[in-house]
């Protein structure tokens, strides 16, 4: 049986420069590494983040959760065999003994959780995903597809540009991203977004000059643009430029919860109601190559969110209504949002939740009704590539990991390069 023998954890910085929990994880394989994202756009109903208050890093600090690894965690891990992943994540849990993980902190939780992961895949003599796929699949009914086929079946979902709490842009959706949907290897589909990206690159700097090219936390462009029909039709253009018009569609992550004051929308300098907004969306879908809409809504405006999936399911069937703050990838918000047909496809976010077992358990609950997965980064990561082996062990239809720039986003997609190159 294999042993896990010491685990230590450290305060390192995220993307943004944030301070962020690293663990080290010494088994009979060796030692393995994982790290905690930070996001920027929060759900309310996140597992929490915990951070030190003070003014060491302006609060941000967070070496109450990596002494929550070394004092706690640690010592109650040592001599547990890491291929029981669902085990060691139950006592993790358990140890913290509040339903938001506010004790120990998700953050202090979550390397730890991956890192036991790592260890297990190895222990089998197992690729991560390969690994993934075994535990996703003793606790779900499903399909068993290859690995092959699971990757096959997966595609990017490139960010192109950034407003909202991601740029110092005057735009408040905060992501427009794109996606290849054709029947390409990963590869290819890669190559065609990232090919869109850089056209559009310079069709901002045509446009506005260099300064339009700045970038956001997640890579996108961050121009100084106002509206989102300004936006569109610039992506609509790289589109048509880059010759694959009929193989891409648009994706928008409205983070709407931002911009969600006093029980109306302030969006564009309107003022909206829930209804209003809602036509503001079927109007986009008229006349953009929209595939779907993450956060349409606030996450409380559960109202909003079934009015638009109804008007969506008769009008355009095909577009996905995606919940991520609004789900925080938790099976009790997401058996809510199945009973009230409020979305039909899930932002899975392990962070969200705290451990590896639960985010499998979301998953698992959104496929069982036939909701696609979309496995995404945080707007403060790291150089952590689980997420590209959580999505091919998942068989998650997309991956969104920021745009194809920053080494915190391409780590990902280029693990998703060698897995596809190795199968």
């Amino acid at each position: 049986m294999a042993k896990i023998k010491k685990i230590k954890a450290r305060e390192i910085l995220d993307s943004r420069g944030n301070p962020t929990v690293e663990v080290d994880l010494i088994a009979d394989a060796g030692v393995f590494r994982a790290s905690a994202p930070a996001g920027v756009s929060k759900g309310r109903h996140e597992a929490v983040e915990l951070r030190d208050g003070g003014k060491r890093y302006e609060g941000r600090g967070v070496l109450k959760a990596v002494k929550n690894v070394n004092e706690i965690i640690a010592p109650n891990l040592i001599g547990k065999d890491p291929t029981k992943q669902k085990e060691i994540d139950a006592l993790m849990i358990e140890l913290d003994g509040r339903k938001n993980k506010s004790k120990l902190g998700a953050n202090a939780i979550l390397p730890v959780s991956i890192a036991v992961c790592r260890a297990g895949a190895k222990a089998e003599n197992l690729p991560l995903y390969r690994h993934l796929q075994g535990i996703y699949q003793s606790c779900a009914s499903v399909n068993n597809l290859t690995v092959k086929e699971q990757l096959e079946g997966l595609s990017p979902v490139l960010l192109m540009i950034e407003g909202g709490l991601h740029a110092g842009n005057d735009l408040d959706i905060q992501e427009f991203m794109i996606v290849p949907e054709s029947e390409q290897a990963f590869s290819e589909k890669l190559r065609m977004g990232t090919e869109i990206y850089h056209i559009l690159g310079s069709l901002l700097k045509k446009e506005y000059g260099s300064f339009a090219t700045n970038v956001g936390y997640e890579g996108g462009f961050a121009p100084p643009l106002r509206t989102t029909a300004e936006v569109l039709n610039l992506i609509k253009k790289a589109i048509v430029k880059s010759g694959h018009e009929n193989k891409i569609k648009i994706v928008l992550d409205v983070a709407s919860s931002t911009f969600y004051q006093d029980k109306a929308y302030k969006f564009e300098g309107v003022s909206f109601t829930r209804e209003g907004l809602l036509n503001f969306y079927l109007d986009l879908v008229k006349k953009y190559p929209i595939a779907a809409m993450e956060d349409p809504f606030s996450q409380e405006d559960w109202q909003g969110w079934k009015m638009l999936s109804s008007r969506l399911s008769s009008l355009a069937p095909h577009i996905f209504v995606i919940g991520d703050d609004f789900l925080v990838t938790n099976t009790e918000r997401i058996k809510k949002a199945i009973q009230e047909k409020a979305c039909n496809a899930l932002v899975l976010k392990p962070n969200q939740i705290g451990t590896v077992t639960e985010a499998i358990e979301a998953a698992k609950l959104a496929k069982s009704v036939g909701w696609k997965i979309f496995v995404k980064h945080r707007g403060g990561d790291t150089n952590d590539d689980f997420i590209a082996d959580l999505a091919v062990g998942l068989g998650a239809q997309y991956i969104m990991a920021g745009a194809p720039t920053r080494g915190e986003r391409v780590a990902k997609y280029n693990r998703l390069l060698r897995i596809e190159e190795k199968i």
